[in-house]
């Protein structure tokens, strides 16, 4: 008896999640312009570039200097 309620709750908080979560998702997606795709693009950059000097700049690096 008890877990059948407990089902039922369950099933009915999981409609009333789901239900709620499709309504914040009802809003149009708005385009990209050329400034936001370039920003994008600039924040990947040296979001790669600061990685990459991390690892030259580790003790534990194994690149060389020629």
């Amino acid at each position: 008896m008890v877990m059948m309620g407990l089902e039922r709750l369950m099933t009915s908080l999981k409609s009333k999640l789901m239900k709620s979560m499709k309504m914040k998702n009802s809003y149009d997606k708005i385009e990209k312009s050329e400034s936001m795709r370039l920003e994008i693009r600039s924040r990947k950059a040296r979001k790669l570039i600061q990685h990459t000097l991390k690892i030259a700049d580790s003790p534990n690096s194994r690149s060389y200097t020629l």
